[in-house]
């Protein structure tokens, strides 16, 4: 490596750097006498794939290139050799119209290495694959190491050593250190290449962004858009007051684009001011009548202002048993219910209330989300079964009185987000209900938190309203950043379980 160098290119490749890319490629591969491009490979190449042929220059040298073709997917599912795939070097086998980028060669001058110059073209190659909307990018690479313990091990063996780190292989090494993983051993892939022993590693990588099929309309979006509704328990004389104070909401944040309202836990509760005469189990019994309202009243909200409404909660009341249930109430007019799972003892002793026995996500046109009440944010194996269900999103309307309970429901909700690699929104209610009992003061944050990684806020929290006072939080959550975190991420949650110990499942019910 040189000592100074006062500038790196990388551009796409031109035939008058022909002579250089020869001489760079004679330079990388000296075991391989004669093995570089003719003048009219590269032509050829340039005519017909020029944006796929990638050339590294230090100091206006070329020091390394990487070269592509696109070809159909099936031609890659074959067992195949270097000379089937670039159609004896005539490369017939292109065809514009492919879902795979196919790395037909990628090298760096010797005196060049150390530099992080490959890694760069590989950068190069991924947002090129990006930008053709192609599946993935696959190549056979070199294992030149695997000569020296070609008497000992199989290729398979030297590989699984490969990827552990007990043995380096110049080239598979770095492969896997830029997000390839390996697909097959190929036989006989390269004539000549006596340090590989003719055997090479077919690798991949997927591009996170394919879109198999591109709508003009009702493209599923990247960047949705938030509102939640922090609550303020006030005296209300009937349904109509609760409906009008409700539609404010929705209004307010559907006027700001948002693609989802979030309502709290029992946000309905101070309509049990009527039934304060009654047995706490009683009382909550008479606000369950008004369930069935709520919904329909929340299902046309949703259609009017083109929103996705979560209802928070409310108690329902099914063949004499008590839930506290919510309604995912949709813009194009359908609706869903979910179930508080783990009811708190005081839910259980002063009402009576039963868990469900649901656990799932729902599909909306954000994608996938979940939705748990309060208390099952502490339980963290829910939301990890959602998150293996792809959920991207997680709502958690809830209720708390005091400051302790509200931080346990904040700092698992956190947990929830960095351990599932998900966007968590919490939405809660303030203020007192002197006139309801077991429902009189009421604690609440509102916010939304992230993963905690370089795209995400360093404290993992996106937003926050103003504790205990009723606003309106609007907040816009990139699901692409999701994308980007759960394969590139710092840690890699999600991938990196160990399945092989331990999983978690659901038990019929």
């Amino acid at each position: 490596m040189q000592t100074k160098i006062n500038k790196v290119e990388l551009r796409n490749l031109e035939f008058d750097d022909y002579k250089e890319l020869k001489n760079s490629m004679v330079e990388s591969y000296p075991e391989m006498v004669g093995s570089y491009w003719r003048e009219h490979h590269i032509e050829k190449l340039l005519s017909i794939f020029p944006e796929g042929q990638l050339v590294i220059l230090v100091d206006g040298k070329v020091v390394g290139s990487a070269l592509s073709l696109i070809v159909n997917e099936n031609l890659v599912d074959k067992n195949h050799n270097y000379s089937d795939i670039t159609g004896k070097y005539t490369f017939s086998t292109h065809n514009p119209k492919g879902d795979v980028l196919y790395g037909i060669d990628i090298f760096i001058h010797p005196n060049y290495r150390g530099l992080r110059l490959g890694r760069r073209l590989y950068d190069a190659r991924k947002e090129l694959c990006e930008q053709l909307n192609l599946k993935a990018i696959v190549f056979a690479g070199r294992i030149p190491n695997y000569g020296q313990h070609a008497a000992t091990l199989t290729p398979k063996v030297y590989i699984e050593k490969v990827k552990r780190k007990e043995l380096h292989d110049s080239v598979l090494s770095f492969q896997l250190s830029n997000d390839f993983h390996v697909i097959r051993v190929m036989k006989n892939y390269l004539e000549g290449d006596t340090d590989s022993k003719e055997f090479a590693v077919l690798l991949e990588w997927n591009n996170i962004y394919y879109d198999e099929s591109p709508k003009l309309i009702n493209l599923e979006k990247s960047v949705i858009r938030l509102g939640l509704v922090q609550w303020q328990m006030r005296q209300l004389n009937n349904l109509e007051a609760l409906f009008e104070q409700c539609e404010f909401f929705v209004d307010v944040v559907s006027g700001y684009g948002s693609d989802f309202a979030l309502f709290p836990e029992l946000f309905a509760a101070p309509l049990m001011a009527d039934y304060n005469h009654l047995s706490e189990a009683d009382a909550i019994r008479e606000l369950a009548k008004h369930s069935e309202p709520i919904r329909k009243r929340f299902q046309e909200l949703a259609i009017s202002y083109n929103i996705n409404i979560i209802t928070g909660s409310m108690p329902y009341l099914e063949k004499g048993t008590l839930y506290n249930v919510g309604f995912l109430c949709k813009r194009d007019g359908t609706s869903e219910m979910y179930s508080k799972i783990h009811v708190t003892p005081n839910e259980v002793q002063h009402w009576g209330m039963t868990g469900g026995s649901k656990i799932r996500t729902f599909d909306t046109d954000c994608g996938k989300i979940g939705i748990m009440i309060c208390y099952d944010v502490e339980f963290p194996e829910l939301s990890r079964l959602m998150a293996d269900e792809g959920m991207n999103i997680l709502f958690v309307p809830f209720l708390t009185d005091t400051q302790n309970a509200y931080t346990r429901v904040k700092h698992c909700a956190q947990a929830r987000a960095i351990e599932n690699e998900c966007y968590v929104a919490i939405a809660g209610c303030v203020g007192n209900l002197p006139k309801v009992n077991n429902m009189d003061i009421q604690y609440a944050q509102s916010a939304v938190f992230t993963p905690s990684d370089f795209a995400f806020p360093s404290n993992g929290i996106k937003a926050e309203a103003t504790t205990n006072t009723e606003m309106t939080l609007i907040v816009d959550v990139d699901l692409d950043l999701l994308k980007e975190l759960h394969e590139h991420g710092s840690v890699r949650i999600l991938k990196d379980r160990r399945k092989d110990l331990y999983e978690i499942k659901k038990i019929n019910t």
